[in-house]
């Protein structure tokens, strides 16, 4: 079984919204995980998006998300979420889901290691 999979990416016009969903494998300890969202987008590396603490108590944005993105985990549904308004065409890009997460302690860094857990993307295309 895919341990991360993520669904509600599609094709929207700029200015609009969508929620992406993230669920992972039952027998993983979902609310244990700090969480986050990441997207790749052509010719471009890996970019963080948002993060999540364990509890939902610490959240981090990258700047050109703030005030437009949300993230939010539901530890009794057992699902993270990425709401994404005033959507621009620079959002388009593969967007992933990942558990396990490292958040740093004195900054806002967000990042994967050795045990983290990685969906394979969710494609949102913003229409200019």
């Amino acid at each position: 079984q895919v341990p991360v999979v993520e669904s509600g990416g599609g094709s929207v016009q700029a200015g609009g919204s969508l929620r992406l969903s993230c669920t992972i494998r039952r027998d993983l300890p979902f609310r244990l995980y700090n969480m986050g969202w990441f997207r790749e987008a052509p010719g471009k590396g890996r970019e963080m998006v948002a993060c999540i603490k364990e509890n939902g108590g610490r959240k981090i944005y990258a700047d050109s998300m703030k005030g437009r993105f949300t993230i939010s985990k539901d530890n009794a549904k057992k699902t993270l979420y990425l709401q994404m308004n005033n959507l621009e065409a620079e959002d388009t890009a593969v967007y992933m889901c990942a558990a396990d997460l490292l958040l740093g302690v004195s900054d806002d860094s967000c990042e994967g290691h050795g045990s983290s857990y990685w969906g394979q993307g969710t494609q949102v295309t913003v229409a200019s």
